[in-house]
């Protein structure tokens, strides 16, 4: 028997490709694809030339060696001779595109990814240019990046939307090695590590992922742990490189490098004094000698000193500046550098995104050459092309601001000229507009449009015999502004009189054409305008279709412009006009079509029927499938909103054109006409075309650009795939019934090289081609060898006569220009200020005239006699005017106010908000009461805000408390999930028939009876769960136990102080930043409320003493007047009248009241004095009158003494008041400088908290990690557990099965049987067979030997057990296989069940370990945790906390006295102490009972000892 080793080779030697084999490229290549039987050449297009290049590319420039450079051309790879300039072509395979290339590492193969549906990755030989070798299957629709490792063995691919696929391939033998999906976002490069064979990475959209080729017990798989930028904001990385030292450094979209190690940022590097190491993106693209190389999106390449950033330590910014840099060139953009293929060599090549490649030498030595620019490009899309009319030239422009020149002949740039704005579109004059044919009028983005004059300056008669050097020149002959827009399209009437020019701005502007041009007028068209075409047929050549891109057509008719001018602007109104609308039909054709063919197909099964007779059965089957069919509802009328775009039209014939639309509708030509009625709104018009004519395979992929040949035998097409259409027309053929047949080929980028121009030349020879992608491509429309090769250079026009003579025309570069219209508008508005201007010196002057005769007459009238002299008044204005002027000023004033009245609103809340804010911020003021007659005072707390935040602490807590409210509020409100469907079914039920069948409803109520009892069935079902799972289990436990044995253990055990170093701070007691914090926030909260409630208190009581003051003036003024009615001798004094200090109504101290006014008048007046009012008195009184007298004197004392003894009273009830309040104050001091103390603790606990915060979490992260590992474990382990246990069932089951079989097989044969050892070998052959065969496939599964050979030890080889013997009975024999069959079948399911057991069982063994391992792992993060919170403990412990005492709490006494060094006491808690206490009596008593019982126990064994031995 072979080893294994051999089979395996022999294996590998079977699927082996030879080294030798190779591919035909012309199997291989997409070829264009041709209408079947239309006889059109497949070489009908023969590509001579590509003049773009897709710079904005990722990686598009490759080089083969030192004269070969490779790159991306839409479907086509260029292979470009740096010598010769000539380029050679690889078509792509699948003709989806083509998205990255790569060279080996020796540049003898180079790989081609492509695009498409499952595209492959094509090797080629170079220099033979051979398909090598075609990896298939890689990616679903494009790649974006491949890569050779440095040994040169493996390939490494990743692909695009939607799958994101990595593959690495041992492309020799075309198979995966490994595969892995990428990432779910786009990934934009791919490298394999220089340094480590094994290792990869990838990064692009926001990303960077690093990738191991590991080997594990399952075998290789390709591991990627995506790269975390932490606090650093995530960037897309467009390039990297891998560090020897197992590191790797990245660019930034901000132009910083960022150094990674293990997934995370190490260090993001940038120059001294944080300027950015570039401006804009950059990529490192080289490492030698500890110096690395980056280039970025700002043209400069950099030289760094990568050493000392190796071994740099801490920190996560590192500064550093470039050895050397280098200024590629100005409004330079790399995007991907290459080396020089040559040994050491310092030259390398450059991607410039803006559309070039340059050569640059990097030795920065003072001898290095300045870069060099190879090749110019357009960069991005080319917006316009047209082609000469009388020469081989080409003029192309784009959003790069150039405007180029090809010669297609020659297959050369001719000249360029660059501007300050993007080019949108150009038109080639024709030669009835300059002769010499070399006028081009270019349209840009900001609505300027620029006469260029193309010419052979060595044509130019300069004198002196002076002859210009060079090629062709573009020179600006006119610049003019009619749009604000982009302009889209330019277009010349035949005759060449009119230039008409549109605009995304819907508008069209009419221009004479003459040496310059002068504007017409313009009109609206209600859309931007996508095209413009002249009238091609001569009854009607004054008219213009205008295509707009909302799908209007308009069609006016130039006629009599002067008498539509208007002398004030230049807009046209009233020209002849008619509007069409487009209306999507698509859906109806498509109805149409779907009815055309189930007719076709109805039609098709009667004649079947007619001429066969089928059976009845299969008859009626096939009508039901008819009815069935017919049932199927039509395809919808479907009308796209918004409108489908308008791609392009063109005249069929007078009034009538054909239109492309795109979206919904495209897949058709469309012929449409003009409606007669045009009295329409255009907003509101719907027309629809006429006629149609499908489009084949164009359902996506409309057609975007329309040229016909000369004699309009062909009709090319450009699509918007970037395919080009060829479809052969008879000539003349205007409604295009013969566009039948046709050629295509996709050469433009499929996604996006949409072909917006396709041109032929004047002679019909060539045709151009200009795409989104940024590629131009000329065809030849003849074989090669029928091309004049005398006549290869394109003729360049002479230069007109005096060109040399005048002077460059002026320029518009300022893009907020005004436009023609604007300007128009401007200088009438400055004529118009001019004239106003004019009016009021006019005015001015003659007022003064009037003011000098005026003086004049008054000095006469001044000279004249008294009695004919007029009077002053007489000479003043009329009243009528002085109101009238007084009337319209006050009207102003008004305006004003109410213009300025918001304003002034908005100012008074901004100030009041300002007080508020600031008046709040300081808290309120301090408030006191003084008591009356003592020198107790009483003073509020002067109250802070609560502080939130801790600023030594920098934090940011997320509490699932605190966010819960915010969820709950931000859930939705529970809607009645009903209620329009109750209302549906109300609808329907009201449509129902009122009569209802007997039968249906007696269905119905049974229906119902039966959901009735079904439900119940299923109540009782619950029921029963319910009480099943409230059913204890034969392991439970009494909840009264559980809860004694937790009370237990949380009490019994380590009883160490906190003080000790070995103290586990138990989990429930351990504390963190958030808990102190809390504790914190709610120590103010208290003391600000017991803060605010004791302001309150003493604020009422100072209200108690205003009304107190207020009241006791009151008494006093009582108080007067009754001792106005006694004598002096028996006044008493009252107490002293207390007032209200200003400290007591801080707030009143600015303020004035009416009263306090009006006692300052009073004290102010003079009054009597006592012994004037006394004097009064000085006659005799009665007895009477001193009775009375006495009366009044009794009452007045009473009054008197009541009056002062509630006086006196009152202030004695005030004072009390305040004591008491003093008192409880005092007390409330006491308590807060206590919670001061204790806040001061917990900030010094919650510091030294927040220093362990970043341990703990992590620590309990870590923790959280392996507790849900292990109980992931835990849950696999019983799902193993239960399998196994099925598992052993099943093998015991066949076990005894197998038994079973061979007991069925000994009753069989019976007793006596002569042919027991024939049948008995019969029945156990093949189960020694299937023994041996299972050996072998256990040592290699794949080997599959015939096992035949393994019956060959048996000892009777001559008789043959397939034939029953003579003498036996063949019942019993065939009994006897069918046996032995059976038993086989046990046997391999037995084998089968044991196969998977023991799989199962080491699936069991390895989860067990690996639960133990993940338990270790957990207990020992526990212990981690435990040492951190025992570590801060003891810092806490170390705390110095002030806890004041009383003697009474003081109990650690000597002699009877405080002893004075009590560092060694403890401070104990009163209820904890008492508790302690409370504990040893009750120990005490309990060992006393233990005592009693120990005793009765001893009398019980002594009784028993004696019974025993009585």
């Amino acid at each position: 028997m072979e080893t294994d080793t051999e089979k395996k080779n022999e294996i590998e030697s079977k699927t082996e490709i030879p080294v030798e084999k190779y591919y035909k490229y012309e199997e291989l290549c997409s070829k264009p694809y041709i209408t079947p039987d239309s006889q059109i050449s497949e070489n009908l297009l023969q590509l001579r030339h590509s003049f773009g290049y897709d710079s904005g590319l990722r990686g598009n420039l490759q080089l083969l060696d030192d004269k070969m450079l490779i790159f991306i051309a839409g479907n086509l790879l260029v292979l470009l001779d740096l010598s010769t300039k000539k380029q050679r072509y690889l078509r792509s395979s699948s003709g989806g595109g083509i998205g990255s290339i790569a060279t080996h590492l020796t540049k003898k193969y180079f790989a081609v990814a492509e695009k498409g549906n499952r595209p492959n990755i094509i090797i080629y030989e170079y220099p033979s240019l051979r398909p090598y070798r075609i990896l298939r299957d890689g990616t679903e629709k494009a790649y974006s990046s491949v890569d050779f490792n440095t040994d040169g063995n493996l390939l490494a691919s990743v692909g695009n939307a939607p799958d994101y696929m990595l593959t690495v391939w041992d492309w020799r033998q075309e198979q995966v090695t490994l595969r892995a999906k990428a990432i779910s976002q786009e990934v934009f490069k791919v490298r394999f590590s220089p340094h480590n064979p094994e290792l990869l990475t990838s990064s692009g959209f926001g990303h960077i992922k690093f990738w191991e080729m590991a080997y594990t017990c399952t075998g290789p798989k390709l591991l990627g742990d995506i790269g975390r930028f932490g606090a650093t904001d995530p960037t897309d990385i467009e390039g990297f490189i891998d560090l020897p030292s197992a590191l790797v450094v990245s660019g930034s979209s901000w132009g910083n490098l960022l150094l990674w190690k293990n997934t995370a940022i190490r260090m993001e590097i940038s120059r001294r004094e944080g300027r950015n190491c570039h401006n804009g993106t950059v990529q490192p693209f080289f490492l030698e000698d500890g110096q690395m190389m980056t280039f970025g999106s700002d043209g400069m390449i950099q030289v760094w000193d990568f050493d000392s950033v190796d071994i740099a330590t801490g920190g996560s910014k590192y500064e550093l500046d470039p050895i050397s840099e280098m200024s590629v060139g100005r409004n330079v953009c790399i995007c991907s550098i290459v080396r020089s293929s040559m040994p050491d060599s310092p030259i390398w090549f450059a991607q410039d995104s803006s559309g070039a490649i340059w050569k640059v030498d990097l030795s920065f030595t003072h001898t290095s050459p300045d870069p060099e620019r190879l090749f110019s490009f357009h960069a991005g899309a080319i917006h316009g092309l047209d082609v000469s009319k009388t020469s081989h030239l080409m003029a192309t422009t784009a959003h790069d601001c150039s405007v180029k020149v090809f010669d297609f002949l020659s297959n050369r740039e001719v000249t360029n000229l660059h501007f300050s704005q993007g080019g949108t579109v150009i038109n080639w004059a024709p030669p009835l507009v300059n002769k010499t044919g070399g006028l081009l009028i270019t349209g840009f983005e900001d609505g300027v449009v620029r006469l260029l004059e193309l010419y052979d300056p060595q044509k130019l008669n300069l004198g002196s015999g002076y002859v210009h050097k060079g090629g062709a020149k573009l020179r600006l002959k006119q610049a003019f502004k009619p749009h604000s827009g982009p302009v889209t399209a330019i277009e010349y009437k035949h005759d060449g009189a009119i230039l008409a020019t549109g605009s995304s701005d819907g508008i069209v502007f009419l221009f004479s054409v003459d040496e310059a041009y002068e504007p017409i007028g313009f009109i609206h068209v209600p859309g931007p305008v996508q095209a413009l075409e002249w009238s091609p047929f001569p009854e009607t050549e004054d008219k213009m279709l205008i295509m707009c891109q909302s799908g209007y057509v308009v069609e006016i008719q130039i006629i009599n412009l002067e008498a539509h001018c208007l002398a004030d602007t230049f807009h046209l109104r009233g020209l002849p006009s008619r509007c069409f609308r487009f209306r999507s039909i698509k859906s109806q054709i498509k109805r149409e079509e779907e009815i055309a063919r189930r007719a076709l197909k109805e039609a098709k099964k009667k004649e079947g029927k007619e001429e066969e007779d089928e059976e009845e059965e299969a008859g009626e089957e096939e009508e039901e499938e008819e009815e069935e069919e017919e049932e199927e509802e039509l395809p919808p009328i479907y009308i796209p909103d918004p409108p489908s775009p308008l791609c392009l039209g063109f005249y069929s014939q007078p009034d009538h054109f054909w239109l492309s639309m795109g979206g919904f509708d495209s897949g058709y030509l469309y012929h449409c006409k003009f409606s007669d009625n045009q009295d329409e709104d255009p907003n509101q018009r719907q027309d629809e075309p006429f006629h149609f004519l499908p489009v084949h395979n164009a359902d996506e992929d409309p057609i975007l650009s329309i040229t016909f040949s000369s004699n309009r035998e062909r009709m090319f097409c450009g699509m918007h795939s970037g395919a080009i259409r060829v479809y052969p027309l008879n000539p003349d053929d205007y409604s295009l019934t013969s566009m039948q047949a046709y050629w295509t080929l996709n050469l433009h980028d499929n996604q996006n090289g949409h072909l917006h121009h396709i041109r032929c030349s004047h002679d019909d020879t060539f045709v151009l081609t200009a795409g989104d992608d940024g590629n131009i491509f000329s065809f030849s429309l003849v074989p090669p060898e029928k091309l004049d090769k005398d006549k290869m250079v394109a003729t360049i026009p002479s230069p007109r006569e005096g060109l040399e003579d005048e002077e460059p025309a002026k320029d518009i570069e300022d893009r907020a220009a005004s436009t023609i219209e604007m300007h128009k508008r401007e200088m009438d508005e400055i004529k118009l200020q001019q004239e106003i201007q004019l009016r009021i010196k006019t005015k001015r002057r003659k007022l003064a005239e009037l003011q000098k005769e005026f003086t004049k007459l008054k000095e006469e009238n001044e000279k004249l006699l008294e009695h004919v002299r007029l009077k002053p008044s007489e000479l003043l204005l009329d009243r009528c005017f002085s109101d009238q002027a007084e009337k319209v000023k006050a009207q102003k004033v008004m305006e004003v106010r109410k213009q300025l009245k918001w304003e002034e609103e908005h100012c008074n809340i901004g100030l009041s908000k300002l007080q508020d804010y600031f008046r709040d911020s300081f808290g309120a003021k301090v408030t006191s009461v003084v008591a009356i007659g003592t020198d107790h005072k009483l003073s509020t707390y002067c109250m802070s805000p609560i502080l939130r935040e801790f600023s030594p602490i920098k934090r940011h807590i997320d509490t699932p408390a605190a966010a819960a409210p915010s969820r709950e509020i931000a859930s939705p409100l529970p809607v009645e999930p009903c209620a329009s469907t109750s209302e549906d079914e109300i609808m329907v039920e009201r449509s129902r028939p009122k009569r209802v069948d007997q039968q249906s409803e007696r269905l119905r109520k049974a229906a119902e009876k039966a959901d009735r009892h079904r439900a119940a069935i299923e109540k009782r079902k619950k029921e029963w769960a319910q009480l099943y799972s409230e059913k204890p289990g034969d392991d439970s436990e009494d909840p009264k136990d559980v809860q004694a044995i937790k009370e237990a253990t949380k009490n019994i055990g380590d009883l160490k102080l906190r003080s000790d170093k070995n103290f586990t701070v138990p989990k429930h007691l351990r504390m963190n930043t958030e808990k102190t914090t809390a504790k914190l926030k709610g120590l103010e909260e208290m003391v600000h409320d017991k803060q605010t409630k004791m302001n309150e208190r003493i604020l009422a009581l100072r209200d108690t003493k205003v009304c107190l003051v207020s009241q006791l003036l009151d008494q006093a003024k009582q108080l007067q007047e009754i001792q106005a009615g006694l004598a002096h001798r028996l006044h008493r004094p009252p107490p002293a009248l207390p007032t209200i200090l200003p400290e007591e109504t801080p707030g009143m101290k600015v303020q004035h009241r009416n009263d306090a006014l009006e006692q300052y008048q009073a004290l102010m007046e003079p009054s009597l004095t006592t012994e004037q009012e006394e004097t009064r008195y000085k006659w005799e009184l009665t007895e009477q009158e001193k009775e009375i007298l006495w009366d009044l004197e009794v009452t007045g004392l009473y009054e008197q003494d009541r009056l002062l003894e509630q006086m006196e009273s009152s202030i004695c009830q005030f004072n009390a008041k305040l004591r008491l309040l003093h008192h409880e104050k005092l007390k409330l001091d006491w308590e807060l400088k206590l919670a001061e103390l204790h806040w001061l603790t917990l900030f010094q606990e919650l510091l030294i908290h927040e220093k362990f915060r970043e341990r703990e979490e992590s620590l309990e992260e870590t923790l959280n990690k392996h507790t849900l590992e292990e109980a992931n474990i835990m849950h696999r382990v019983e799902r193993c557990t239960k399998d196994l246990e099925l598992r052993q069932d099943e093998v015991a089951k066949l076990r005894e099965k197998k038994k079973g079989l061979l007991a069925a097989f000994q009753e069989l044969l019976g007793e006596d049987n002569t042919f027991e050892k024939f049948l008995t070998k019969v029945f156990k052959m093949r189960a020694e067979n299937v023994h041996k065969r299972t050996e072998i496939r256990d040592a290699d599964e794949e080997d599959d030997e015939d096992l035949s050979a393994v019956d060959s030890d048996s000892d009777d080889e001559d008789v043959d057990y397939k034939v029953c013997p003579p003498g036996c009975d063949p019942g019993l024999y065939q009994d006897t296989l069918r046996l032995r069959e059976h038993r086989l079948q046990v046997e391999e399911r037995l084998k089968k069940k044991e196969k998977n057991l023991k799989i199962l069982k080491r699936d069991y063994n390895y989860l067990h370990k690996k639960e133990s391992v993940v338990r270790t792992n957990r207990e020992v993060v526990e212990r981690d945790i435990d040492a951190t919170f025992r570590q801060k403990q003891l810092k806490l412990n170390a705390l110095i906390v002030a806890v004041p005492l009383r003697l009474n709490q003081i109990k650690l006494r000597s002699e009877g006295s405080v002893l004075s060094d009590m560092t060694n006491a403890l401070v104990v808690n009163r209820k904890e102490l008492k508790r302690l206490q409370d504990r040893i009596k009750h120990f005490e008593v309990e060992k006393s009972q233990q005592k009693d019982l120990y005793s009765l126990a001893r009398k019980e064994h002594t009784r028993l000892t004696c019974e025993r031995r009585s």
